[in-house]
This record gives C-alpha cells, sequence and structure tokens, in this order.
C-alpha cells in the first residue's frame, strides 16, 4: 500500500458507501439515518493500478468536549493526523453548509493534501451544491456518487500523481535487501515467513467492556469508548502483536435480547457481530463482573459454542470486585452449572481499565487456538476407545446390541470424530456425551467444541435392497412355455 486515503466529512454525506466501493465490499454498515460510523474503519482499496489503504471515519460533529460527539470527532481528526491525504466530502444536494466551512479551515490547517469531493452528485438536482463547493477554497470538486459509482475516474486522476509522490518516498525509505550474505546460511533455518494472524472475536452484552479491552492490547486508543452502552456499532478488526503472538482482533456490537432490538442500525450491528464470530477462530466471551451468566450472556456463549469456535470466557471489571476469592469461587461454580457444553474452557479475570490479568487472558487464548487445531492418532483413538467400551460398554436397546467396531478423527477446528458402528441410529445421546467427555478429558481438549458422529458401514451385500418380487417374476417368466409347443 503506497498511501493512505481518509474520508471525512459531516454525518450522513455517504462517506461509508464511498468506503465500500473502494474496498469493493459491504465493510462498514450504511443507512438513511445519521451518525451510524462511530469508530475508525481500515481497508485494502483498489482503484484502477492503485493500491491504498482507505480510513472510514465517523462524520465531524461541531463539538469538542467528552460527550460522545465530541470523542468521535477526535478520534476522526487522529484519522486525518494519520492518512497522507484527506477526502474531504460533501453533499451536493445539500450543498455547503457551515460545518462544512468550519471542517475546510480545519483540515486545510491539518492535512498537507486535501481532495474535495461532491458526493450525491447524480442528476441536476446537485449542480448548485457542486459550485457552491469551490468556495471551500480547496480547489475544484470530484463530482461523485458513490452509490452509483460515478465519477470514480475524475478520483483516480487527483490521487495518481500523489500516489507517484509517495511510492519515491516509500522506495527512498525502503531498507536494503539486495545483499550477498553467502552461502553459509542455506536453509537450515527453515523459514517459513510471516505467521498468519490468530483470529479473535470479542463479544458481550452492551457496555462490558469490549472497546476498552481491545484499546489496552493494541496499546493506543483506537476504538471510541465511554460510559455509555451500545457505543460500538461496526464489527471492527484490529491488526495486533499481542506479546509476541500476531493477531487479528474483532471488536463487535453489544448483544443485547432480540425482543429488545428494534432500532434497525442496532440490528445490523448484531448481524455484523455473528458474523464476526463466524470469521473467528477463538471467541472472547466478555462478561461484567458485577451481573455475570445473564441470560443473554449464555446465549451468546452457547452461539459461539453451536459455530465451532474455541471459547475463552473473560470477567471484566474484576478491579472493581472487592470480594475476589469468594466471587471467583461463586463464578466457577456458575460457569459449570450453566455453561455444561463448555465444561473445562478457561474462565479469566481481567480489568480493561488497568490491564491486569490480560497475561493469562493471551495465555489462554493461545491455549484454546492449540486446543482448537489439535489432531489424535488413529491408534490412539482405537486404543482409548477399547478401553471405554470396555468401562461402560453401549446399551442393546430392544436387545440389538451396538458394535462399535472403529474411529477416527475426520476434521479439525473444531476437532471432529467418526465412529464406525452397528446401529447408528441407535446410539443413546447420553453414549455419545459420555464419549465426547472422555475425549475432553483424556486428550487434554478441555472447553472446545468436540464433534462426533455416528456411522454405518457400507453393506457389502448387492442383493439387500433389491425388491422381494423379483425373484417371483423370474420365476414366472422362466414357468412361461416356449412359443409353439
Amino acid at each position: 500500500m503506497s498511501f493512505t486515503l481518509a474520508i471525512v466529512g459531516r454525518p450522513n454525506v455517504g462517506k461509508s458507501t464511498l468506503f465500500n466501493r473502494l474496498v469493493g465490499k459491504r465493510l462498514a454498515l450504511v443507512d438513511n439515518q445519521p451518525g451510524v460510523t462511530r469508530d475508525l474503519r481500515e481497508g485494502a482499496a483498489r482503484l484502477g493500478d492503485l493500491r491504498f489503504t482507505v480510513i472510514d471515519t465517523a462524520g465531524l460533529e461541531q463539538a469538542s468536549d467528552q460527550s460522545l460527539q465530541g470523542r468521535m470527532r477526535k478520534l476522526t481528526e487522529r484519522a486525518v493526523d494519520m492518512a497522507d491525504i484527506c477526502l474531504f466530502v460533501i453533499d451536493a444536494r445539500a450543498g455547503v453548509l457551515p460545518a462544512d466551512e468550519i471542517f475546510a479551515d480545519i483540515l486545510r490547517r491539518r492535512s498537507a493534501h486535501v481532495i474535495l469531493a461532491a458526493n450525491k452528485a447524480e442528476g441536476s438536482a446537485a449542480d448548485a451544491g457542486v459550485i457552491e463547493a469551490y468556495g471551500l477554497g480547496l480547489g475544484e470538486p470530484i463530482r461523485l456518487s458513490a452509490e452509483h459509482g460515478e465519477g470514480l475516474s475524475d478520483l483516480y486522476s487527483q490521487l495518481a500523481p500523489l500516489a507517484d509522490g509517495f511510492a519515491e518516498r516509500a522506495a527512498e525509505l525502503e531498507p536494503e535487501t539486495d545483499v550477498d550474505i553467502g552461502d553459509e546460511t542455506g536453509d537450515e533455518t527453515g523459514d517459513e515467513g510471516p505467521k498468519r494472524p490468530l483470529q479473535i472475536a470479542v463479544v458481550g452484552r452492551p457496555n462490558a467492556g469490549k472497546s476498552t479491552l481491545i484499546n489496552r492490547i493494541v496499546g493506543e486508543d483506537r476504538l471510541l469508548t465511554g460510559p455509555e452502552a451500545g457505543i460500538t456499532r461496526d464489527a471492527i478488526s484490529l491488526l495486533a502483536d499481542w506479546d509476541g503472538t500476531p493477531m487479528r482482533i474483532f471488536d463487535t456490537a453489544g448483544m443485547r435480547k432480540k425482543a429488545r432490538v428494534q432500532d434497525k442500525v442496532e440490528k445490523l450491528s448484531v448481524a455484523d457481530g455473528l458474523r464476526a464470530v463466524k470469521f473467528a477462530e477463538v471467541v472472547v466471551v466478555l462478561l461484567d463482573a458485577a451481573i455475570p451468566f445473564e441470560q443473554q450472556d449464555l446465549r451468546i456463549a452457547d452461539l459461539a459454542e453451536r459455530e465451532g469456535r474455541a471459547v475463552v470466557v473473560a470477567v471484566n471489571k474484576w478491579d472493581a470486585e472487592p470480594e475476589k476469592q469468594a466471587k471467583l469461587a461463586e463464578l466457577k461454580e456458575a460457569f459449570e452449572r450453566l455453561l455444561p457444553q463448555l465444561r473445562g474452557a478457561p474462565l479469566v479475570t481481567v480489568s480493561a481499565l488497568t490491564g491486569r490479568g490480560l497475561d493469562r487472558l493471551h495465555a489462554a487464548v493461545v491455549k484454546a487456538h492449540e486446543v482448537w487445531n489439535r489432531r489424535v492418532p488413529t491408534a490412539r483413538l482405537n486404543q482409548w476407545l477399547t478401553g471405554m467400551l470396555e468401562a461402560h460398554p453401549p446399551p442393546a436397546p430392544g436387545g440389538r446390541r451396538i458394535k462399535l467396531r472403529y474411529m477416527t478423527q475426520a476434521k479439525t477446528r473444531p476437532p471432529g470424530f467418526v465412529v464406525m458402528c452397528s446401529h447408528p441410529d441407535k446410539v443413546p445421546a447420553s453414549y455419545s456425551r459420555y464419549l465426547v467427555n472422555g475425549l475432553r478429558d483424556d486428550f487434554d481438549m478441555p472447553g472446545t467444541p468436540v464433534r462426533l458422529h455416528m456411522r454405518s458401514q457400507a453393506d457389502k451385500n448387492p442383493y439387500k435392497d433389491r425388491k422381494k418380487s423379483t425373484p417371483s417374476r423370474l420365476r414366472k417368466h422362466l414357468g412361461k412355455k416356449p412359443h409353439g409347443s
């Protein structure tokens, strides 16, 4: 990526729609109501032969205090400082408003390269707004329609000369790599190149401290936080090196009970969070120490288990808990009783505000990911199965004995096992649970979802499914007298 482009402007001028157009995916939430975007979202953009990083920002508001709008504005100003180029977007149909003039003056002082774009410019109704945009003193405005993809060629023509300059700068700063290191090193190091980042989703109810926790892990205030519940809307992903482990961490919107979710944007936010869970490898279910294991917490943890993700339960705001030992014993008892499907999953106490317990959370996430990827040799599995059958043989429903003949691991992520047996449909769920719990205990797979499937071996008899009437028809045919006899 040769440069970074920040899209800035008032709320509801179409910044997120343009962001989605440039990255080629519907990553950012889009709705007609203003103020949907709150956090900074980065994406890999493509425009012709240009490759660059684009940042979607919250709408600029005339607020500089510690209110939600004031904190959103500070994040946007930070994006302006981070970016090489700022694309200042106005609504051509609404024309230039006083707020646009204020923000244009701010951008002129804070950014070396500002490009002006008049969005929603399709049709003659936008002509007056495009003409007004000249008065902002930022040069000729680009006439854009992010929704219909119009005007992107004009944006390219303005970005291309600037991109060449940033590419030259990157080439000058690039370290020397074409050096002769001799033949002594060989390939003995076994360098496998950069590791793929571990995918983590942090989920939980509103105001559990998800964004604060991720800011603490990343080491900077990248996500909007505050005392208000439901600040996060988009599922924002951030790349981070957490204690030497490369990770991509997804911050998700707080998930309330379905009956309470009436607002359209909140529905979109929850759907975005659920999609992040499906893409994740490890899901950190974050609870509030003051009100842990409420019904919604249990639903969220169960969802992660049903999706087959490794689960780590973290209890936040532990610094505010006065009776830590008694509370911890209570939490462990409630965890085992209310979430038996996650028996053995790690339960970690943390404080996102102070950073206490993050080392234990990191260790639990790495261990959960390793277990999620674990593969057991077939020989060991069948030795184990023999011992389990001797200790507790399967039942014989209706007097028909069930024979478990062979077992193998079919997949990982999460571990999935197949048992070849007679009468697989007659194996009771209690016996399957007995085997799953044994797998977790004997092969050190606590907490991870384990899938166990019973299958019947294919019958070798080719006549098994033939109709019984066939032999009688054959006898009838053979019993006919020849013609003319």
